[in-house]
This record gives structure tokens, sequence and C-alpha cells, in this order.
């Protein structure tokens, strides 16, 4: 009876690196293949180069760098977004300004590490994703978490009343006190007693200020 290996079964997590310094890109890609179920399939320098090998490669996770000579990391996680799917982006950068964390996961970036994260995790990291989690360094997490947490800001036309919401409407249709007065049925007084009210609640003093943030809002 013929007996068969589970190894035969065992299914290897295969990696990309893009990273511009050598000596972590060569870390990193030590790291992997020195890490049984891992394999890293390619290394680059660039997003150019990433970009053209990595259609056929069709690696299981790429670990992204931001600062990349020529197009940068961010701008190489939104075309394997857009274009290769399959593959989980994970940014792995020194970078932890909120604008760049966002703009990485706008672009379609899965998890965020930072450089400072040890071998270990890293590697836990690149397991999580591909069990369908978004690793994060806690730095990170608490900036993504921070956001979701900072208050709205105040819309100040829910301040309005219904009445004075009608004559903002028209004014901003650009009909005159005298038409609005007209269409609401009252006083061309009524109807500058309302602007003033409004004005007064929208921080604003004169129509064309209103109007803009009306439309703002």
């Amino acid at each position: 009876m013929l007996k068969y290996s589970t190894a035969y079964f065992y299914t290897m997590i295969k990696v990309a690196v893009v990273e511009d310094l050598d000596d972590y890109r060569n870390g990193l890609v030590n790291l992997i293949n020195w890490t049984d179920g891992y394999e890293c399939t390619g290394a680059y320098a660039t997003a150019e180069e990433a970009i053209k090998e990595l259609p056929a490669l069709k690696p299981d996770v790429a670990l992204i760098d931001i600062s990349l000579p020529g197009k940068s990391g961010i701008e190489l996680v939104e075309y394997i977004h857009q274009n290769i799917s399959s593959i989980l982006c994970m940014m792995c950068t020194a970078y932890d300004e909120d604008e760049k964390v966002f703009k990485a996961l706008q672009a379609g970036a899965y998890g965020y590490l930072l450089k400072t994260t040890s071998p270990a995790d890293i590697m836990n990291a690149v397991q999580q994703l591909v069990n369908g989690g978004a690793p994060m360094s806690s730095d990170v997490a608490r900036k993504v978490i921070a956001s979701f947490q900072s208050p709205k800001k105040n819309n100040e036309t829910e301040n309005l009343t219904a009445r004075e919401k009608q004559v903002l409407e028209l004014l901003s249709k650009g009909l005159l006190y005298k038409e609005i007065a007209f269409q609401l049925s009252i006083s061309i007084d009524t109807v500058k007693r309302h602007c003033f009210n409004i004005y007064e609640k929208l921080h604003v003093s004169n129509r064309t200020e209103a109007i803009n943030k009306y439309h703002q809002h």
C-alpha cells in the first residue's frame, strides 16, 4: 500500500519584497527563506522592476516600502490592488506619518508595519495577513483608531430652523428678497430677519458667504 507524505499537500506561502535599501531587502529575503513554510519569490529595488515581474509570479504577499526611487510604494500598492488583486500588500516602512499611513491603506494595503518591527513579528504579520487579518504596528493601529474617534465637525446648518433652511435654499438659487417673500407668503421684512438669523448662526456676514457654507454642508 502506498504512503503519501503530508509534505506533498503543504502549501508554501510565497512572499515578494520591494525595498530599495540593499541590506534591509536582503535581510527580509533571508528571513522569509529561513522560515519554514515561506518562500521569497522575488526581491526588487524599485516599483518598476516589481511591476514587470509580479503579474507572472503572483506571490501571496508583497512587503513594500513607501520610499522607493521612481514610483512610490503607495503607487505600487495601487497598481497591484487594481491589476493583481490576489496579492496582499503590506507596507514595511520607516514612515508612520498619518498622511502616508492613510494613503497606503486607501491605495489597497491590508497591513502596515514599521521597520522597527522584530523579525518574528514580521513573519507573524505575514501569517495574519494570509489568514484574513490586517496586521499593523501598534503605533500605526493607534493612529487608525484615533481617526475614527475624532469628533465630527459641527454642521452649522443643522442649527437653522426649518423656515431658515427654506430661505437659505431659495437664496442659493439666486432669488431676491421679494421673490422669496412671495414664494413663502411672508413679508420682505420677515425674509430679512430670517437672513439676519442665518448669518448669525452660520458665522458669516453676507449672502455669498452663507450660500458657500450651505453648499459645503
